[in-house]
């Protein structure tokens, strides 16, 4: 497996509280706009057992199992595209009550994963990068409201 990505940012929220925020994935295009709609299954609230289908605004649907839940430590899901099986860990740290560093890593295995793997890398960078803005943004902003 080779990681394709790594990304580290913290929001000013509680641990529980990112946790809480994030796992509501069908909720995830309101800043994550690269989605169109996240069905999960069961519906409703992550688990350790969910999957689901991630519709991207350009057509394509990525389909995840989960493989690791750890609340509220980390959840990482396994998902294919094209000869690829990209896996995405999310994870969560206490830094203290008001703030949570949130680590996100993006990795590659399968057939030409060190082709295709920094090809997608490259793709998918640049809306982690806008999706990670707007999530901070957000999280930020339920706090205020609170």
């Amino acid at each position: 497996m080779i990681t394709l990505l790594q990304r580290e940012f913290i929001v000013d929220v509680a641990l529980q509280r990112a946790w809480d925020h994030l796992a509501k994935i069908e909720q995830w295009p309101s800043w994550a706009r690269h989605m169109k709609k996240v069905e999960l299954q069961p519906p409703g609230k992550l688990g350790a057992k969910s999957t689901g289908v991630i519709h991207l605004t350009n057509g394509i649907k990525s389909a995840f199992r989960m493989t690791e839940y750890n609340p509220p430590r980390n959840w990482k899901w396994v998902g294919p595209i094209l000869w690829l099986t990209i896996t995405y860990d999310h994870r969560f740290e206490a830094i203290d009550n008001k703030h949570t560093r949130l680590a996100w890593t993006v990795a590659a295995e399968g057939f030409g994963a060190r082709v295709l793997g920094p090809l997608y890398a490259t793709i998918y960078r640049r809306n982690m990068e806008q999706a990670i803005a707007r999530l901070i943004r957000e999280m930020n902003a339920s706090l205020a409201n609170h």
